[in-house]
């Protein structure tokens, strides 16, 4: 039997409505907490911690896909607040952060990024980038090296890689019907499988059971989470293909931190191919999962702590 089209019409418009529900209603749940700034192409969301007495370098903290800054204040900034000034940023397109014009690729997120730390006058700060963050971190570090202190990168993407992680090949579809996708069916599908989404990022290590408001989980259910996961995902193999090429060119000290099972991306690709590509660059695996800023809190300031007593 053929279901006429003005039936279809009103359960998509059905759809839409609970899809921006839900969308302001995460927000609700994860609130901006921070400042905004306006930066060529996009009004940053930031979050900025400053300690009483600032005894090192400034920290810049830049998140993964389907993520946002809470990533990092959930457990791990406020350990390195104690000493240091840290500033977490949500990226172009992602948490409170917004964008003008077309949506940013990884450089033009570095880009972006770079202008904020002009603009907070930061000097040298060490800049960390988790997962996609990484990525990030790097064409920072290769486009404006003389912001950079460092840059620490934790489970970061470095490479181009042939398969798109099984947890995110829901964000694979053709760029057309990317809209449509993201206002209809993802916001439902992303409420029920939800936790099982987020046991497999965080695989092996379990899932906080305040993740989705105090990690900041709930806002990777909205149409715009999907639509940015979704171009981050296309365009990412033409851009990690620039910045390998371009390993050769990078002076700044480079280290990189992987939990021996993350289960969804691999440290051998990411990390031993990639410290052996970047002079001087180092590897550290730890216990653990993709998510160790959330995880494994206690190991990950460690490790940034030895970085920024070498510094």
């Amino acid at each position: 039997m053929l279901i006429p089209l003005g039936m279809v019409a009103v359960f998509a418009l059905g759809l839409a409505g609970w899809s921006a529900y839900a969308g302001r209603r995460a927000e609700e749940l994860v609130p901006p907490e921070g400042q905004f700034a306006e930066v060529p192409g996009a009004r940053l969301h930031y979050v900025d911690l400053v300690p009483e007495a600032a005894k090192g370098p400034p920290i810049v903290m830049i998140h993964g896909l389907m993520g946002q800054l809470r990533n990092f204040s959930h457990s791990l900034a406020g350990r390195l607040a104690e000493d240091h000034r840290v500033i977490l940023v949500d990226r172009p397109g992602w948490g409170h952060s917004a964008i003008e014009g077309p949506r940013p690729g990884i450089a033009a997120q570095a880009a972006m990024i770079g202008a904020l730390i002009e603009q907070l006058g930061l000097e040298k700060p060490l800049v960390v980038g988790h997962s996609m963050g990484g990525a990030v971190a790097l064409a920072l570090g290769l486009d404006r090296p003389e912001l950079v202190r460092g840059l620490a990168l934790i489970a970061p993407l470095t490479q181009v890689i042939d398969t798109v992680p099984k947890v995110f090949a829901g964000l694979t579809a053709p760029a057309a019907l990317g809209p449509l996708l993201a206002w209809t069916v993802v916001v439902p599908a992303g409420l029920k499988t939800g936790a099982a989404t987020a046991a497999a990022v965080f695989a092996p290590d379990p899932v906080p059971a305040d993740f989705a408001t105090a990690g900041g989980g709930a806002l990777a259910i909205r149409p715009k989470a999907y639509l940015a996961g979704s171009f981050e995902v296309r365009a990412a193999p033409a851009e990690m293909a620039r910045l390998v090429a371009r390993y050769g060119e990078i002076t700044l000290p480079v280290a990189i931190l992987y939990g021996r099972d993350d289960a969804v991306l691999d440290p051998e690709v990411n990390g031993a191919r990639t410290a052996q590509a970047i002079s001087g660059a180092t590897l550290t695996l730890i216990a653990g999962g993709h998510m160790l800023p959330v995880t494994r809190p206690a190991e990950t300031e460690s490790w940034l702590r030895g970085l920024l007593s070498g510094s």
